[in-house]
């Protein structure tokens, strides 16, 4: 698929989600920005031959740090960012093919499924939670500013 397409398709889920998410109508773009940037750096390391779970990890720290850069700058709580960026993320089509192979009778392709969208849901929190880590960890080691009374 087009790479320009892949821009487009996830701005607009994440954006669309942000709207379900009643983020504040002034950060639907920035919401929208912060999903393109993890789904692209996703697809185009999925594309290019690196395994979905590492990608899908290094997707889902784009879009902790460029939460962490949002939250910053329009001023306004991480989480509105991180909950509409990860949407791209979420292996929802592959959850939709496991349940319904558990339901025509096709256990172990469901079970395989299954134990596929646990590990992308692992990676999509372990590359939020690291993020998270390892912006505090900076953060604390960066001079403080005093001020003066």
């Amino acid at each position: 698929m087009d790479i320009g397409i892949q821009l487009i398709a996830s701005f607009i889920a994440a954006a669309g989600f942000g709207i379900i998410f009643n983020a504040p109508r002034q950060l639907l773009i920035a919401c929208g920005f912060v999903g393109m940037l993890g789904w692209i750096v996703y697809y185009t390391l999925a594309a290019n031959g690196m395994d979905v779970l590492p990608a899908t990890v290094l997707g889902a720290m784009v879009v902790a740090a460029f939460s962490h850069f949002f939250s910053r700058f329009k001023k306004s709580p991480i989480i509105i960012f991180n909950v509409s960026g990860i949407i791209p993320l979420v292996p929802g089509g592959i959850a939709y093919d496991a349940m319904r192979n558990f339901v025509v009778g096709n256990y172990l392709i469901g079970i395989e499924l299954s134990s596929k969208v646990m590990m992308l849901a692992s990676g999509i929190a372990i590359g939020l939670i690291f993020t998270e880590v390892l912006h505090t960890i900076v953060k604390k080691m960066m001079p403080t500013r005093h001020r003066q009374a």
